[in-house]
């Protein structure tokens, strides 16, 4: 991972100043955690935009922090929703040698066997939180549905010893679930009038 995004310090307290930094093309937030005290950034919006699009939202990003490298993750990233623009960043530093929790996205990959007999697909939780170091941190979960049936669910509890890492979540976290097909007030009326 060769890329090393720069940062620069900010001033903090003024609305405009955050408004004319946006404008500029840059991103306020803010760096904390390992070795550091909360500093507030900015940070290019289109470097950022490339360096996710290139390594997942989950990877380690090393920056350039007044002439020092730091390595931090993603902590949180908010974004206005009528332009689908990143609005604020903020970065955890971390020590490469120790493990920390991070939320990863679940993947569902397979055709379920219960949705190819009409059952409904469900994914309640879309992330897990694991414990890993961050050299280890995956961009996501893969979690196999092909053998799913209807009225079935895949819980923490049947992926926990599958991975190399350790997850938060409590056993009975759903990650997907095949739902019997509805049949609704109008086919039954339907029914019941062919059969008459």
């Amino acid at each position: 991972m060769s890329t090393v995004l720069s940062v620069n310090n900010r001033e903090t307290g003024h609305r405009s100043t955050l408004t004319q930094l946006r404008k500029g093309g840059a991103i306020p937030a803010v760096i904390y955690g390992y070795k550091l005290d909360s500093t507030p950034i900015s940070i290019s919006a289109k470097e950022f935009r490339q360096f996710v699009q290139k390594n997942g939202r989950n990877g380690v990003i090393p920056v350039e922090l007044d002439g020092e490298r730091v390595n931090v993750v993603v902590s949180e990233v908010q974004k206005c929703t009528l332009k689908d623009e990143v609005n604020h960043v903020d970065f955890l530093a971390i020590n490469m040698t120790e493990e920390l929790e991070v939320d990863v996205a679940v993947t569902l990959i397979g055709e379920s066997v219960g949705v190819s007999e009409g059952g409904i697909l469900m994914q309640p939780n879309l992330e897990v939180r694991i414990k890993v170091k961050p050299a280890d941190i995956p961009e996501t979960l893969e979690i196999d549905i092909t053998k799913l049936a209807i009225g079935e669910s895949i819980m923490v509890a049947d992926i926990r010893n599958q991975v190399d890492f350790e997850i938060v979540n409590e056993d009975d976290h759903i990650l997907a679930t095949i739902m019997a097909p509805t049949v609704s007030a109008e086919d039954e009326e339907v029914e019941e009038s062919v059969e008459a």
